[in-house]
């Protein structure tokens, strides 16, 4: 098995890095969590170290063996706890790990299912299943200190007060206002922009 790699990028797709290793070349698939952050650990000669999980992709006639890779051992060890939920292979925790893991492991130890249903690929039921089976179990995780985090919170914060002063603008009390746009991103923890939010906003509100 294929623990580490340490090769020179010679291709960077959205959701993969080509590495040549020696005289071998590596497709290794990296979650987008871990993308959003492989240019800081790409030397000046355009090499990276990457931990790897190496594993056979079962197909009716052939087996293909599939790198994933991640920068540390701690994001390896997430996405072996991440796996061991039923339904999710391999395949679909790659897809799914586009947002920070410190968030994702602090929305399995709060519960908070509406978050955990806005990664991709995982619905409702599944993202129950993720609550009942590791909830209280990936701790460690949310100390991990992911560079895009602060970013984020910083965003959604800016989003909030926008779409706050737009809503006071149209008369609507503050503390009304913050509890319409509190609920909206708890239901719809994904937004990304302020006019969605207020979009949100207003369809939670024609259904009252």
């Amino acid at each position: 098995m294929i623990a580490k790699i340490t090769g020179k990028v010679i291709e960077k797709g959205s959701n993969h890095l080509v590495l040549e290793a020696g005289n071998l070349c590596y497709e290794v698939f990296i979650p987008t969590t871990v993308m959003q952050r492989i240019d800081d650990t790409i030397t000046e000669q355009g090499v990276v170290s990457l931990v790897t999980y190496h594993y056979y992709q079962m197909e009716p006639s052939r087996s293909t063996p599939v790198l994933i890779g991640f920068l540390n051992e701690v994001e390896k060890d997430f996405f072996g706890i991440f796996i061991t939920v039923s339904g999710i292979g391999p395949k679909a925790a790659l897809k799914a790990l586009n947002k920070p893991i410190s968030l994702i492991a602090h929305a399995i130890d709060e519960g908070n299912v509406a978050f955990l249903k806005s990664l991709p690929g995982i619905g409702p039921q599944r993202a129950k299943e993720i609550v009942a089976k590791l909830q209280y179990k990936v701790g460690k995780f949310g100390l991990i200190q992911d560079s895009l985090r602060n970013d984020q919170e910083e965003e959604k914060k800016d989003i909030f007060e926008e779409a706050l002063a737009v809503l006071m603008q149209l008369e609507y009390k503050k503390l009304e206002a913050t509890a319409m746009i509190k609920n909206a991103l708890e239901m719809n923890p994904g937004i990304a922009a302020t006019e969605e939010l207020l979009n949100v906003v207003y369809r939670q509100r024609k259904l009252r």
